[in-house]
Order: C-alpha cells, then sequence, then structure tokens
C-alpha cells in the first residue's frame, strides 16, 4: 500500500485494514477489548499514515489466509446432538418396553413405536430439506 503523508484513506482501505487486525485477533495477538480499539480507531481516521499506525506494533501478515478447518460432516452440530438425544431415548424406552414384557411374561404392546416413530420421522425430514444447514441459508441470501 502507497503510503503518502495527508492522503485521505479509502472505505476500502479501511477495510483492509479491519481485515488484518481481525486475522491478529484470530492468531492470538490481540485481545478482543484492544481489537475494538483498534477497529473504532480504524475507522475514525482519515488519513491513510493513520492507518498504518494502527498497525505498527502488529508483525506483517502473508497475502493468503490462514487456511481454516473445515468440518467434513453433512451434519450440523444441533443435528447431531439431537440425533443423539433421540437414540438415547430410544434404547431408553425399548429397555423399559422389554423389561415390561419380560415381567409379563408376553409381548406387550410396543408402545415406544409413538415415541421413536414421529420423533425420528421429524428429525429425518429435517436432515433432507436442508433448511437449517448453512448451504440452505447461503443460497437463500444470495
Amino acid at each position: 500500500m502507497d503510503i503518502t503523508t495527508g492522503t485521505r484513506a479509502s472505505d476500502t482501505e479501511r477495510a483492509h485494514i479491519a481485515d488484518l487486525l481481525g486475522r491478529h485477533l484470530t492468531e492470538g495477538r490481540l485481545d478482543l477489548a484492544e481489537y475494538n480499539d483498534r477497529l473504532t480507531q480504524v475507522y475514525a481516521t482519515t488519513t491513510r499514515e493513520d492507518l498504518q499506525l494502527v498497525l505498527q506494533d502488529l508483525p506483517k501478515l502473508s497475502k493468503t489466509a490462514a487456511p481454516q478447518s473445515v468440518s467434513r460432516t453433512r451434519f450440523p452440530i444441533w443435528q447431531q446432538i439431537e440425533g443423539s438425544a433421540w437414540l438415547g431415548v430410544s434404547l431408553l424406552v425399548l429397555f423399559i418396553w422389554a423389561a415390561i414384557s419380560v415381567a409379563a411374561g408376553e409381548f406387550t404392546y410396543p408402545w415406544p413405536i409413538w415415541v421413536i416413530g414421529p420423533w425420528g420421522a421429524v428429525l429425518v425430514f429435517r436432515v433432507l430439506m436442508g433448511w437449517e444447514s448453512s448451504a440452505w441459508n447461503r443460497s437463500r441470501t444470495r
């Protein structure tokens, strides 16, 4: 970035400096309070020279952004939690039903299907429709 004393900074240059500050924050060089102070200073400055003062005590960053880990799972974390809860409750009600059937000496009415079936159907429907996935939300905002 060419720095000329007194040259006014553009919004694009401010956004670039804000992105750099964000990278320093994620790499642990800044805490949240200091990041907020510096970001406020970035958007309050008028010259390019003042923009560089915000980064003066921080090391230079490479041009490429650090690779971010991408979750390889198809299911968001909340669907994994809901699925685990469904499985746990399903096993519990099946165990209770089996214990009652053993105590009665015969198979009793299979009431766990009314717990397992509808809840599982809702979970499967939500996964198949994908309304809660990040891909669905990204396609709606475009």
